[in-house]
Formats: structure tokens, C-alpha cells, sequence
């Protein structure tokens, strides 16, 4: 009976957090308005009658050419840390098919910040000269080049998806290594218990962010994002069900984002002035006692104030009896939320498939930004499709190599 009310309690909850994020975005058509002519969307102004999927956003010195990116995927498909021929293929794809953003993928800041030891990574610099081949594709082909700097924390050393045992523990004896986190403690049942860091170790990872964000700006990327969702490092010192520290890292609201903190004062004092800033979020953990969307709002105005320019807001990833609401577009109140009330732009992510769903979030100024995952893995060229079906009144998001041949585009 025990089981079966806290089954109640935890839906009951997740119910709740969700009408809550609906209603506070259900706000007057004038607060529309006057949101997307604040600070927080940052466009250049858009066209009479065009979509507004395809409105330029400037962002400090980098303007994107549509408000189209692609989240950051693991590929899974590096040694080393080292990019190959697959990352300049996977991201040139998507460059060409007219993407206005492309952020790498969660990119190990330390050799023990990888989720897999086939992820990417910039913890040296020899790392930097094939990052570079991918970021010169993009750029020549109209994209802005973006990297997502992690730190998989307790969540580190696992087999990628398609090995034959996925997401299992990498024994050390195999080529793992020892997780850390702010706390000795699990997530869910498997693998070894993880290190607790020390507050040395702690300033010593804020120092990695800064250093590999220094290296992307040297290998061509124009857009840095930090990543405190899904459970990893960042996250796992944010929320409760995590964070058990008894330090000033752990404890108090203020204790539990000064890792956050620390580490977005450091990469931002290394990089260029006209470099954005992106942190992404996991806005609520979806667990009565975890990390809250009210949090995020407050985390966010701080993070705007030192410098941050985006919140990319997603959810969950600190505990598997987290009950998400999946569906089209669950996450988008979430940014709408954080872009109202932090006065700071956003970006909107999970199920976003259809070009007039996503145009609708940029319309109705629930997000300066749509980021896109595996719908953009099943179809590289997905601008090129929205616009054909939002018929804009601009060009083609897509390579002239292939815009000629297509009878859309002849009109």
C-alpha cells in the first residue's frame, strides 16, 4: 500500500509541476509582446509575414542565421578524445542542410569527465587541431560552430549504447576509472560507489572547464555551452537528491549553485567578449524533494547577471523515479518560464518535430531558440523541409550544391 501511494504521490506531483509550468506560461498577449522586444530575445528585427523560425538571432558578436539548433549528441565514436572523419561528417551534414547552431557533443573537460571512453574531449591541446576540421566546415557552410564542455561525474565511465552490455560500468581493469561526485553516492544500483570530491578537486574541475573552454575558442567554436543537466557533475551539485555535502558546496540553495557559479565566472573571464555563453539546465528534477523549476528561475537571473546569454532548459536525469510527462514540446513551458521571469533568452528542446510546432514557440515567445536532437539524426536537413513547409519569403537553408536540383526551391 506504502509502494502504491507513493506511486500517487510522485504522478500526483508531476501533474501538478506540469499545469503549473502551463499556467505560468499562459500568459496576456501583451506580455508576449512586450517578452519578445526585452532583452531576453535578442533578434534582429524580423522581416513583415516571414517565419519567425527563420528570424536571425544575434547573440553577442555571433548571429545565427535562423533560430534552428542542433543539441548536443553523443557519437560515441572517438579514442582519446580525439575527433575523426565521423564528427566532420555528422556536423557537416547538418551545416549544409541548414542548421543556424551546431553544438558538439558533451566534450570531456578532463579524461574522467567522459561518459564513455569513446567520447569527445578537450582536456589537452592536441585535441584542438581536429576540432578544428569540423568548426571550418561549418562555418564556411553558414553555421555557427557550438561545444557542450561536461563532466559525467557519477554517471562517467560506461559502455556506449550499441556495445553488447550498453550503458554498463566500464571496469577499471578494462580500461574505467573511479566516478566522482559532490557525494559517495549512486545512481540507481549500479557500478561502484563514487568519490567524493574534495574542495580542492572541486576548484580543480572549475579550472578544467575554464581551460577546455580557452581550447574550443583556439579550435574555431564561437558558441560555448556548460552542461548541468541529465545528472552529471554540474547537476548532480544543484540537486538535493544528489548533493548530500555538508560543506559550503552542498546544504543551502547558495551552497548547492556555487559550483555553477564558480565555474560560468571562470569560463566567461577566458573567453572573447563577443563569445556566447550557453548553460544548459535540467530546469526540474520531476521528484518531490529534487531540484525545482522555482530554482531554476532564481539560478537563472544569477547566471544572467555573470554573463551567461542562454538557458538551454531540459529536465530530469537525477533520479529514475522521476515520472516525466513526455509528449510534444513537454519541456518548452519550462524555457517559457525561465525566458519571462530571468529576463534572459532560452532555448526550448524535447520532441520538437514539426517546423510549425517549432515556429509556434518562437512566435509566441515561449523561446528565443529551438534545439533539436534525433529528429535532426533522422533527417540532417530538416530546416530545408520546415521551410518548404512554412513557405518563407527568404532563401533556402540549404547548400546550393543540392538547392539547385530541387523543384521546391524554383519558384
Amino acid at each position: 500500500m506504502n509502494n502504491a501511494m507513493g506511486e500517487l504521490n510522485r504522478r500526483a506531483f508531476c501533474r501538478s509541476a506540469v499545469v503549473a509550468g502551463v499556467a505560468a506560461a499562459a500568459t496576456s498577449t501583451a506580455g508576449v509582446a512586450q517578452s519578445q522586444e526585452s532583452s531576453a530575445a535578442p533578434a534582429t528585427k524580423r522581416a513583415e509575414g516571414a517565419p519567425h523560425l527563420f528570424t536571425p538571432l544575434k547573440l553577442r558578436g555571433v548571429t545565427l542565421r535562423n533560430r534552428i539548433a542542433m543539441s548536443p549528441m553523443c557519437q560515441y565514436s572517438s579514442e582519446d578524445g580525439f575527433a575523426n572523419g565521423w564528427h566532420v561528417a555528422h556536423h557537416a551534414a547538418r551545416a549544409v542542410g541548414g542548421v543556424g547552431l551546431l553544438i558538439a557533443e558533451a566534450t570531456g573537460v578532463t579524461p574522467q569527465g567522459r561518459i564513455t571512453p569513446n567520447c569527445l574531449g578537450l582536456w589537452k591541446d592536441e585535441h584542438i587541431p581536429a576540432l578544428r576540421k569540423v568548426t571550418e566546415f561549418i562555418s564556411e557552410h553558414g553555421a555557427a560552430p557550438g561545444i557542450q564542455l561536461a563532466h559525467a561525474g557519477v554517471k562517467a565511465s560506461r559502455h556506449r549504447p550499441f556495445h553488447p552490455t550498453p550503458n554498463a560500468f566500464v571496469p577499471i581493469e578494462q580500461g574505467g576509472w573511479m566516478p566522482v561526485g559532490p557525494t559517495a553516492k549512486r545512481y540507481g544500483q549500479d557500478g561502484p560507489v563514487p568519490r567524493e570530491l574534495s574542495v580542492e578537486e572541486i576548484r580543480a574541475t572549475t579550472a578544467a572547464f575554464a581551460a577546455a573552454a580557452s581550447r574550443s575558442i583556439a579550435a574555431g567554436f564561437r558558441v560555448v555551452e556548460l552542461h548541468f543537466a541529465h545528472g552529471y557533475l554540474g547537476h548532480s551539485f544543484l540537486s538535493p537528491l544528489m548533493n548530500e555535502r555538508t560543506d559550503p558546496y552542498g546544504g543551502s540553495f547558495d551552497n548547492r549553485v556555487r559550483f555553477l557559479l564558480e565555474t560560468v565566472r571562470a569560463v566567461r573571464e577566458v573567453l572573447p567578449e563577443d563569445a556566447p555563453l550557453l548553460v544548459r539546465l535540467s530546469c526540474t528534477d520531476w521528484v518531490e524533494g529534487g531540484w525545482t523549476l522555482d530554482e531554476s528561475v532564481e539560478i537563472s537571473r544569477r547566471l544572467a547577471s555573470a554573463g551567461v546569454d542562454l538557458i538551454d532548459c531540459s529536465s530530469g536525469g537525477a533520479s529514475r523515479q522521476a515520472q516525466i510527462p513526455i509528449g510534444p514540446g513537454y519541456q518548452t513551458p519550462l524555457a517559457e518560464r525561465i525566458r519571462r521571469e530571468a529576463g534572459i533568452a532560452t532555448g526550448a528542446v524535447g520532441l520538437i518535430t514539426e517546423p510549425a510546432q517549432a515556429d509556434a514557440i518562437i512566435a509566441e515567445g515561449k523561446a528565443d531558440l529551438v534545439l533539436l536532437g534525433r529528429e535532426l539524426l533522422r533527417d540532417p536537413h530538416w530546416p530545408h523541409r520546415a521551410w518548404v513547409a512554412l513557405k518563407p519569403d527568404a532563401p533556402p537553408p540549404i547548400a546550393r550544391e543540392y538547392a539547385w536540383a530541387l523543384p521546391e526551391l524554383r519558384r
